[in-house]
């Protein structure tokens, strides 16, 4: 939980200092996201391949769109 001083301080900011705030707040988060992925590593990736029930529902949805469009 962020303290009410520290959100009191920032607001007291000049512009130029909270978007300086806000630079350095974007970057570490993007920091962390890299550190996500790792070199030489295996990740799952889910593949659209043998998803049969996702198909049929798909399929049924563009039928039911198809109906209504026509009468």
């Amino acid at each position: 939980m962020v303290s009410s001083e520290l959100i009191s301080t920032l607001r007291g900011l000049s512009r130029a200092d909270k978007f300086h705030v806000m630079q350095i707040l974007i970057s570490e988060l993007a920091k962390q996201e890299t550190d996500l992925i790792q070199p030489n590593q295996s990740y799952p990736v889910w593949s659209p391949y043998d998803a049969v029930e996702a198909a049929d529902t798909m399929l049924r949805v563009l039928q039911d769109t198809e109906n209504q469009d026509h009468v």
